[in-house]
């Protein structure tokens, strides 16, 4: 299974870093497309006692983003805040329409944090904060990597901040599709 998963994410990356996968721009519901991922992480999340949670935002909420892409960013992001929690610990997605033309989605979680050194190298292939809990716990070591080229194919940001034994908040800027009008 960890070989099928590390060819299926190397070929990935191979497209993304290549400009092979073209993103496909539509108009989506941010709200539907959150809730389906959480909807689909829940055993996950229950089986490894985490909480997971949404802030409410705005059902009507729209951004342009290609749809499976911007699942897979914020299926990696929430398993990874699964997978390196703590007992107990939460995983919070927060949606903050920002600006007039953007939306900021943060996922934050309780878990083992990084230290700052290590920020800048997680979105490296195969870079691992923790060998020996990566190992444990599965993974390719691309997650992260993935999200980090997906964003740049959309022209989006991605930002994280951290801090070791308090957890990481992870966040994606998106294009609003119904702009506000200042």
């Amino acid at each position: 299974n960890r070989l099928i998963y590390l060819t299926k994410d190397l070929m990935e990356i191979s497209k993304l870093e290549t400009g092979e996968l073209k993103s496909e721009i539509e108009e989506i519901y941010l709200y539907e497309v959150i809730h389906d991922i959480i909807e689909s992480l829940n055993y996950k999340a229950e089986k490894e006692n985490i909480q997971l949670t949404i802030h409410d935002f705005d059902k009507n909420l729209k951004v342009k983003a290609d749809k499976n892409q911007v699942k897979q960013v914020l299926i990696n992001l929430i398993e990874n805040g699964i997978k390196y929690n703590v007992p107990n610990g939460e995983v919070y997605v927060d949606v903050k329409p920002k600006q007039p033309e953007r939306v900021f989605v943060s996922v934050k979680e309780t878990g083992i944090g990084i230290v700052e050194k290590d920020i800048p190298r997680v979105t490296e292939r195969f870079f691992r904060v923790d060998k020996s809990r990566s190992r444990e716990r599965g993974g390719t070591g691309l997650g992260l990597a993935i999200v980090k080229h997906i964003m740049e194919a959309h022209g989006e940001k991605f930002h994280i901040e951290s801090e070791p034994n308090k957890g990481s908040t992870f966040t994606i800027s998106l294009h609003r599709a119904d702009m506000v009008k200042v």
